[in-house]
């Protein structure tokens, strides 16, 4: 297996479980946060979603798919103009509020094919190339995109355990 075939797998795991997170839920569902403070489902997608188009989009100098393709406008979220969710307080979780869960889906379908064109080509050198000198040490290529599946997968199960508990309600 190659470096694009591991990432390609990697990345590839998300989405089936982003649409089973969604799937079948009203917007009620969605927004339904398991406490006061607590992180909903569609806050949670939402989240992964942008954290992924944003780290990518940034590692490889292209335009983030949240506004060239317009999905700013169609979620019609009232957040500050980029934000991925880091920081955000208890009122702008409330406000990641969809109508339909087919939002935050083909958002995420959206963001998710850009990132499956973007790995397909990558070599082990391509790895090693520095993406974000703020850090110490400087963080490459091939950290930014762990660290993306990582919090991808971490916000899934999050979003999966709230679901369980929406429906194990009813």
């Amino acid at each position: 297996m190659d470096v694009a075939q591991l990432l390609t797998d990697a990345f590839g795991r998300i989405p089936d479980g982003v649409h089973r997170v969604v799937e079948g839920l009203d917007p009620d569902d969605l927004a339904a946060r398991p406490a006061a403070d607590a992180n909903s489902v569609a806050w949670l997608v939402w989240h992964l979603t942008r954290v992924e188009d944003d780290h990518l989009a940034d590692a490889f100098d292209l335009p983030q798919v949240w506004d060239s393709e317009g999905w700013e406008q169609r979620l019609g979220l009232d957040l500050p103009p980029g934000s991925t969710g880091y920081g955000h307080t208890s009122a702008q979780v409330a406000a990641v509020r969809v109508d339909d869960g087919a939002l935050l889906t083909g958002y995420h379908d959206a963001v998710h094919a850009r990132t499956l064109g973007l790995v397909a080509g990558l070599t082990p050198a391509d790895l090693d190339r520095v993406v974000d000198t703020s850090w110490t040490p400087h963080v490459t290529l091939g950290v930014r995109l762990v660290s993306v599946v990582n919090d991808a997968t971490q916000h899934l199960g999050q979003a999966a355990y709230v679901r369980g508990l929406l429906v194990g309600r009813r």
